[in-house]
């Protein structure tokens, strides 16, 4: 009687497991068709989603990933410089080889009156913390990340779909930018995603890209848009 019971018990939560892969399967479906379709900003309405989830499943924000580092001053610091590298990196080589390859330029026309307005400049730095760093980590890092890797399962498989399907809607969702600009964005994302893993809390990723966004801006502020270094 005690085996049967214990048995029913184990197909019982076996089969809740199952179920709530589904709906973890559906939720990113959405996700991609909100950013697909994008007509409303796909950011919101893959929030919008990530609550009605949680409040669902009856959890916090923290499972999205949101961990207190247990050294955060270094933390900040390291991905602070690990942004940096990157951006290094990205006009130094990725940029300028896209680039010759497409014969194309990263459309950033929806910055151009940033160049010498100190007073835009701040307002789209606060903006870029917020709405962008904290608002988009949340939905892509956080929200699609954790629901691939739920749909999929535990495991490298799980981590490897998690990070790609999150960093091509990720790119997909910038397309204003144009073919190079998707392009960077999805490496981006691929970077804050590995971040993320890294330390093994979301703030990571939200301070990469905040601090991705602010070097952008600043340098935009300084010299206009920057096409690479070569």
């Amino acid at each position: 009687m005690g085996d049967t019971a214990h048995t029913d018990l184990d197909l019982g939560r076996t089969t809740q497991q199952r179920t709530w892969r589904v709906v973890a399967a559906l939720e990113v479906v959405l996700a991609a068709v909100a950013v697909m379709a994008d007509r409303v900003v796909p950011t919101f309405v893959i929030l919008v989603l990530a609550g009605v989830s949680l409040a669902a499943r009856r959890r916090s924000p923290a499972t999205l990933g949101f961990h207190r580092h247990p050294r955060p001053a270094r933390m900040v610091a390291e991905v602070v410089g690990w942004t940096v590298l990157w951006t290094v990196v990205l006009l130094a080589l990725v940029m300028p080889l896209l680039e010759h390859l497409t014969g194309q330029r990263q459309d950033v026309s929806q910055f151009a009156e940033v160049e010498g307005d100190l007073g835009l400049l701040l307002v789209l730095l606060a903006l870029s913390w917020t709405l962008a760093a904290l608002g988009e980590e949340t939905a892509y890092r956080g929200y699609v990340m954790t629901r691939v890797a739920d749909a999929v399962g535990p495991g490298r498989v799980g981590v490897i779909a998690s990070v790609g399907v999150s960093a091509v809607l990720f790119g997909v969702a910038h397309t204003e930018q144009g073919v190079i600009g998707v392009t960077l964005t999805f490496l981006d994302a691929v970077v804050f995603s590995a971040l993320r893993l890294r330390y093994r809390t979301l703030w990571a990723s939200v301070v990469a890209h905040g601090a991705n966004n602010t070097i952008g801006l600043v340098t935009f502020y300084f010299v206009g848009p920057l096409y690479g270094l070569w």
